[in-house]
């Protein structure tokens, strides 16, 4: 492949291989694209190697303590408040709507994006065809998305070459994927357009349908905190994210919580990796759900921990503000 050099990134054109075609051919089969027009629109795409490292290194790959000091920060708890402070109508109602929690869609925002501030540099159309024309490990997931990304575009009649991503090719406030923004991208203002890239209500909006969408059970709870005696809990382990043993089974292996869990619910038992001693929680049905976002263990519990520690925040906050209030009020009385 014959590349250029710009600053410390390698660029390439996409070369028309078996797989370029066999991709073309695709979109001109089965959703009546014009072939001569994709092949001219990819000779604007770029194949960028930096995007490739990128994906070797995924942060789901360190140890929970390192992970969650990435999102449990001071100033990213601060700027959840804020979030939910500047968009509390639309959360208000959209938590009413959908039954998903205000903080759980705070909390996906936050560790997503920073609230909207990082949505990602790099050309969507770039990222998903340098993964799915170059990374064979995941070839498959990738031209499946941008099949979905070149649909989304012709149905929002956005222009290919402009949308920017993360280099996955997830887009916007929530990070959608081409394929979730087709399936559950929501317009909350009813404007006739989706936009999750500037418009924080569709973005919000579109978290709660997502989680919807994927069975999230409102009111219910979503993990837990155990505490194991001896080594016998090692056989509650299991591969997986999906709950596979009901909690009656898991206290059997000297498990137990100071939590009330029903000894019928199912539950799925997870360690997460200290310094020292590793932590043991169990994951619920909605604990499942989350993952559905992002399958992994410990971008859950990201999540669930943030959605906590800004909730709490949010709560200190309006506690002073009352009190302040009162304070005023008395003096004032006075």
């Amino acid at each position: 492949m014959c590349g250029m050099l710009t600053g410390s990134h390698t660029l390439a054109a996409v070369e028309e291989t078996e797989i370029f075609n066999r991709f073309v051919e695709t979109m001109t089969s089965q959703y009546q694209f014009d072939g001569a027009k994709i092949k001219q629109l990819f000779k604007s795409v770029d194949i960028k190697q930096n995007i490739i490292k990128a994906m070797q290194r995924p942060a789901e790959g360190m140890p929970w303590y390192k992970y969650r000091k990435i999102f449990m920060q001071n100033a990213r708890i601060k700027d959840g408040v804020k979030f939910w402070q500047e968009n509390d109508k639309v959360l208000t109602e959209v938590e009413a709507e959908y039954g998903v929690p205000a903080e759980i869609i705070v909390a996906i925002i936050g560790v997503e994006t920073l609230y909207g501030a990082n949505t990602g540099h790099h050309r969507v159309i770039d990222a998903l065809a340098t993964l799915g024309f170059t990374y064979p490990k995941r070839s498959r997931f990738f031209l499946s998305e941008l099949e979905n990304f070149l649909l989304l575009c012709r149905e929002e009649k956005m222009d290919p070459l402009q949308p920017t991503g993360s280099y996955a090719g997830a887009m916007g406030i929530p990070q959608f994927m081409p394929s979730s923004y087709r399936a559950y991208a929501a317009d909350f203002e009813e404007d006739g357009k989706r936009d999750i890239w500037t418009n924080p209500s569709d973005a919000i909006a579109s978290v709660a349908n997502y989680f919807v969408k994927h069975h999230w059970r409102k009111g219910d709870a979503i993990t837990f905190p155990v505490i194991a005696q001896g080594e016998s809990f090692q056989q509650g382990l299991s591969k997986g994210l999906k709950p596979d043993k009901s909690w009656a089974e898991l206290q059997s292996l000297s498990i137990n919580s100071e939590d009330d869990i029903d000894v019928k619910e199912t539950v799925k038992l997870l360690e997460y990796k200290q310094e020292k001693n590793n932590d043991l929680w169990v994951g619920l049905h909605n604990f499942y759900v989350i993952t559905r976002y992002n399958h992994s263990p410990l971008y859950a519990m990201a999540v669930y921990q943030l959605s906590e520690a800004v909730y709490k925040q949010k709560q200190l906050l309006l506690a002073e503000k009352k009190s302040t209030e009162k304070a005023e009020m008395t003096q004032t009385a006075k």
